[in-house]
Protein backbone atom coordinates (compact mmCIF):
# COMPACT_ATOMS: atom_id res chain seq x y z
CA UNK A 1 0.00 0.00 0.00
CA UNK A 2 1.67 3.60 -0.80
CA UNK A 3 1.97 6.03 2.04
CA UNK A 4 -0.49 9.13 1.78
CA UNK A 5 1.82 12.15 2.74
CA UNK A 6 0.04 12.40 6.10
CA UNK A 7 1.57 9.16 6.93
CA UNK A 8 4.87 10.74 5.88
CA UNK A 9 4.32 13.55 8.30
CA UNK A 10 4.10 16.21 5.75
CA UNK A 11 1.70 18.86 8.21
CA UNK A 12 -1.53 19.71 7.19
CA UNK A 13 -0.93 23.54 5.51
CA UNK A 14 1.11 21.28 2.61
CA UNK A 15 -1.05 18.78 2.14
CA UNK A 16 -2.94 21.25 1.01
CA UNK A 17 -0.86 23.06 -1.42
CA UNK A 18 -0.39 19.73 -2.91
CA UNK A 19 -4.08 18.63 -3.12
CA UNK A 20 -4.00 22.33 -4.61
CA UNK A 21 -1.56 21.14 -7.35
CA UNK A 22 -3.51 17.57 -8.05
CA UNK A 23 -0.53 15.35 -5.76
CA UNK A 24 -2.63 13.06 -3.65
CA UNK A 25 -0.27 10.32 -3.57
CA UNK A 26 3.87 10.41 -3.22
CA UNK A 27 6.40 8.85 -5.86
CA UNK A 28 8.70 6.39 -4.79
CA UNK A 29 11.49 8.41 -3.35
CA UNK A 30 9.04 10.69 -1.82
CA UNK A 31 7.76 8.03 0.54
CA UNK A 32 11.69 7.06 0.78
CA UNK A 33 12.73 10.00 1.77
CA UNK A 34 10.32 12.79 2.97
CA UNK A 35 10.13 11.52 6.97
CA UNK A 36 14.07 11.85 7.21
CA UNK A 37 13.92 14.77 5.70
CA UNK A 38 11.47 16.40 7.83
CA UNK A 39 13.24 14.64 11.06
CA UNK A 40 16.27 16.92 10.25
CA UNK A 41 18.52 14.15 8.98
CA UNK A 42 21.21 14.34 6.24
CA UNK A 43 20.26 12.40 3.54
CA UNK A 44 21.83 10.82 0.66
CA UNK A 45 19.55 9.79 -2.48
CA UNK A 46 20.24 8.06 -5.66
CA UNK A 47 17.93 8.54 -7.88
CA UNK A 48 17.59 10.12 -11.83
CA UNK A 49 16.27 12.95 -13.43
CA UNK A 50 12.30 13.10 -13.05
CA UNK A 51 11.99 10.85 -9.95
CA UNK A 52 10.14 13.51 -8.04
CA UNK A 53 13.04 14.69 -5.76
CA UNK A 54 12.27 18.20 -6.06
CA UNK A 55 9.36 18.01 -4.19
CA UNK A 56 10.78 15.35 -1.59
CA UNK A 57 13.38 18.12 -0.53
CA UNK A 58 11.09 21.23 -1.20
CA UNK A 59 8.85 19.93 1.25
CA UNK A 60 11.34 20.12 3.75
CA UNK A 61 12.48 23.71 2.92
CA UNK A 62 8.78 24.75 3.16
CA UNK A 63 8.45 23.23 6.89
CA UNK A 64 11.59 26.08 7.66
CA UNK A 65 11.05 29.37 9.60
CA UNK A 66 10.69 31.28 6.47
CA UNK A 67 11.79 34.92 7.85
CA UNK A 68 15.44 35.61 6.92
CA UNK A 69 17.41 38.47 7.14
CA UNK A 70 18.24 40.61 4.44
CA UNK A 71 21.25 38.63 2.43
CA UNK A 72 21.17 35.68 4.90
CA UNK A 73 18.79 32.90 3.62
CA UNK A 74 17.87 30.10 5.51
CA UNK A 75 18.06 27.42 2.73
CA UNK A 76 20.27 26.60 -0.49
CA UNK A 77 19.48 24.62 -2.91
CA UNK A 78 22.75 24.34 -5.82
CA UNK A 79 21.91 23.06 -8.99
CA UNK A 80 24.25 22.53 -12.56
CA UNK A 81 22.44 24.70 -14.53
CA UNK A 82 19.91 28.16 -14.99
CA UNK A 83 17.18 25.76 -16.66
CA UNK A 84 17.14 24.34 -13.81
CA UNK A 85 17.67 26.48 -10.73
CA UNK A 86 14.82 28.12 -12.86
CA UNK A 87 12.38 25.28 -12.38
CA UNK A 88 13.68 24.23 -8.76
CA UNK A 89 12.97 27.75 -7.69
CA UNK A 90 9.42 27.84 -9.18
CA UNK A 91 8.36 24.66 -7.59
CA UNK A 92 9.48 25.53 -4.03
CA UNK A 93 7.76 28.81 -4.32
CA UNK A 94 4.31 26.79 -4.61
CA UNK A 95 5.51 25.42 -1.50
CA UNK A 96 6.28 27.80 0.65
CA UNK A 97 3.60 29.59 3.38
CA UNK A 98 4.28 33.27 3.29
CA UNK A 99 6.38 34.68 6.10
CA UNK A 100 3.82 37.08 7.97
CA UNK A 101 5.05 40.22 6.38
CA UNK A 102 3.22 40.40 3.63
CA UNK A 103 5.70 39.39 0.95
CA UNK A 104 4.29 37.54 -1.91
CA UNK A 105 5.41 33.31 -1.96
CA UNK A 106 7.86 34.30 -5.46
CA UNK A 107 9.61 37.01 -2.97
CA UNK A 108 10.79 34.31 -0.73
CA UNK A 109 12.78 32.24 -3.16
CA UNK A 110 15.05 33.50 -5.16
CA UNK A 111 16.96 31.98 -8.35
CA UNK A 112 20.60 32.58 -8.83
CA UNK A 113 22.55 32.06 -12.13
CA UNK A 114 24.63 32.96 -14.62
CA UNK A 115 23.63 34.97 -17.70
CA UNK A 116 21.25 37.04 -16.17
CA UNK A 117 21.58 40.35 -14.66
CA UNK A 118 22.98 40.78 -11.37
CA UNK A 119 20.05 43.27 -10.34
CA UNK A 120 17.37 41.75 -9.78
CA UNK A 121 19.40 38.62 -8.05
CA UNK A 122 20.84 41.46 -6.12
CA UNK A 123 17.39 42.86 -4.59
CA UNK A 124 15.70 40.04 -3.94
CA UNK A 125 18.73 38.83 -1.49
CA UNK A 126 18.63 42.11 -0.26
CA UNK A 127 15.09 41.67 0.62
CA UNK A 128 15.74 38.83 2.86
CA UNK A 129 14.68 35.79 0.29
CA UNK A 130 14.84 33.20 2.44
CA UNK A 131 15.63 30.02 0.08
CA UNK A 132 18.07 30.51 -2.73
CA UNK A 133 17.88 27.99 -5.85
CA UNK A 134 21.72 28.93 -7.12
CA UNK A 135 24.43 27.23 -9.64
CA UNK A 136 27.84 27.61 -7.95
CA UNK A 137 29.42 29.45 -10.14
CA UNK A 138 26.95 32.57 -10.23
CA UNK A 139 26.69 32.01 -6.11
CA UNK A 140 30.50 32.24 -5.33
CA UNK A 141 30.26 35.53 -7.93
CA UNK A 142 27.85 36.70 -5.63
CA UNK A 143 29.40 35.92 -2.51
CA UNK A 144 32.82 37.17 -3.65
CA UNK A 145 31.08 40.80 -3.56
CA UNK A 146 29.05 40.73 -0.53
CA UNK A 147 25.86 39.87 -1.81
CA UNK A 148 25.24 37.15 0.07
CA UNK A 149 25.68 35.80 3.32
CA UNK A 150 25.45 31.96 3.95
CA UNK A 151 26.15 31.44 7.90
CA UNK A 152 22.49 31.51 8.45
CA UNK A 153 21.58 28.58 5.92
CA UNK A 154 20.20 25.68 7.70
CA UNK A 155 19.42 23.27 5.18
CA UNK A 156 21.59 22.70 1.77
CA UNK A 157 20.34 20.37 -1.11
CA UNK A 158 22.65 19.13 -3.66
CA UNK A 159 20.82 18.55 -6.38
CA UNK A 160 21.98 16.49 -9.72
CA UNK A 161 25.38 16.23 -8.11
CA UNK A 162 26.74 14.03 -10.11
CA UNK A 163 26.16 16.52 -12.75
CA UNK A 164 27.52 19.21 -10.88
CA UNK A 165 30.82 16.87 -10.87
CA UNK A 166 30.77 16.19 -14.38
CA UNK A 167 30.91 20.06 -15.33
CA UNK A 168 33.84 20.21 -13.03
CA UNK A 169 31.59 22.85 -9.94
CA UNK A 170 32.89 20.08 -7.08
CA UNK A 171 35.55 22.95 -6.40
CA UNK A 172 32.85 25.69 -6.32
CA UNK A 173 30.93 23.09 -3.95
CA UNK A 174 32.90 22.30 -1.70
CA UNK A 175 34.11 26.01 -1.06
CA UNK A 176 30.33 27.30 -0.53
CA UNK A 177 29.58 24.05 1.82
CA UNK A 178 32.40 25.30 4.08
CA UNK A 179 30.23 29.04 3.80
CA UNK A 180 27.06 27.53 5.66
CA UNK A 181 26.52 26.57 8.96
CA UNK A 182 28.43 24.06 10.63
CA UNK A 183 25.30 22.29 12.48
CA UNK A 184 23.23 22.50 8.93
CA UNK A 185 21.08 19.72 7.32
CA UNK A 186 22.43 18.31 3.61
CA UNK A 187 20.15 16.63 1.25
CA UNK A 188 21.92 15.06 -1.55
CA UNK A 189 20.41 14.01 -4.97
CA UNK A 190 22.50 11.81 -7.50
CA UNK A 191 22.24 9.50 -10.07
CA UNK A 192 25.40 8.42 -8.79
CA UNK A 193 27.15 7.77 -6.04
CA UNK A 194 30.53 6.69 -6.33
CA UNK A 195 33.54 8.50 -6.83
CA UNK A 196 33.92 12.14 -6.00
CA UNK A 197 30.26 11.95 -5.18
CA UNK A 198 30.88 9.59 -1.89
CA UNK A 199 34.41 11.84 -1.00
CA UNK A 200 31.28 14.75 -1.10
CA UNK A 201 29.03 12.18 1.34
CA UNK A 202 32.08 11.19 3.66
CA UNK A 203 33.28 14.74 3.96
CA UNK A 204 30.23 16.78 3.99
CA UNK A 205 27.44 14.47 5.59
CA UNK A 206 26.95 13.36 9.49
CA UNK A 207 25.26 9.56 8.91
CA UNK A 208 23.28 10.18 6.21
CA UNK A 209 20.32 8.38 5.67
CA UNK A 210 20.80 6.29 2.23
CA UNK A 211 17.43 5.94 -0.02
CA UNK A 212 18.18 4.58 -3.48
CA UNK A 213 15.13 4.44 -6.25
CA UNK A 214 16.17 3.07 -9.57
CA UNK A 215 14.39 2.00 -12.55
CA UNK A 216 14.80 -1.24 -13.53
CA UNK A 217 16.90 -0.36 -17.01
CA UNK A 218 16.45 -3.93 -18.21
CA UNK A 219 13.06 -3.60 -18.38
CA UNK A 220 12.59 -1.58 -21.72
CA UNK A 221 8.42 -2.13 -20.92
CA UNK A 222 9.28 0.55 -17.99
CA UNK A 223 9.57 3.44 -20.49
CA UNK A 224 6.25 5.44 -21.64
CA UNK A 225 5.74 7.79 -23.90
CA UNK A 226 3.58 10.44 -24.04
CA UNK A 227 2.53 13.48 -25.95
CA UNK A 228 1.08 16.84 -24.37
CA UNK A 229 -0.24 19.85 -26.55
CA UNK A 230 0.34 23.20 -24.76
CA UNK A 231 0.12 26.92 -26.16
CA UNK A 232 3.78 28.23 -26.14
CA UNK A 233 2.87 30.82 -23.43
CA UNK A 234 2.25 27.29 -20.97
CA UNK A 235 4.99 25.37 -22.10
CA UNK A 236 7.00 26.05 -18.75
CA UNK A 237 4.27 25.66 -16.75
CA UNK A 238 3.48 22.44 -18.36
CA UNK A 239 7.15 20.95 -17.76
CA UNK A 240 7.36 22.12 -14.61
CA UNK A 241 4.38 20.77 -13.37
CA UNK A 242 5.36 17.43 -15.29
CA UNK A 243 8.63 17.25 -13.55
CA UNK A 244 7.42 18.16 -9.69
CA UNK A 245 4.05 15.80 -9.86
CA UNK A 246 5.18 12.96 -12.48
CA UNK A 247 3.66 12.65 -16.64
CA UNK A 248 0.82 10.51 -15.22
CA UNK A 249 -1.03 12.63 -12.95
CA UNK A 250 -0.11 16.16 -14.27
CA UNK A 251 -3.21 18.48 -14.08
CA UNK A 252 -4.75 20.14 -16.75
CA UNK A 253 -2.59 18.65 -19.82
CA UNK A 254 -4.24 17.14 -22.84
CA UNK A 255 -2.36 13.86 -23.86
Amino acid sequence: MVPSFADLGVPPQLRAALANRGIAEPFPIQAATIPDALAGRDICGRAPTGSGKTLAFGLAIATLDPIAAPRRPRALVLVPTRELAAQVATEISHLMPGSGRGKKRHDEVVAVYGGASYGPQRRALSQGAAVVVACPGRLEDLLEQGDVDLRDVDIVVLDEADRMADMGFLPSVRRILDKTNEKRQTLLFSATLDGEIDKLVRQYQRDPARHEVVPDEADGTAVEHMFWRAEPSDRIGLAAALTLAGVGRCPGAVA
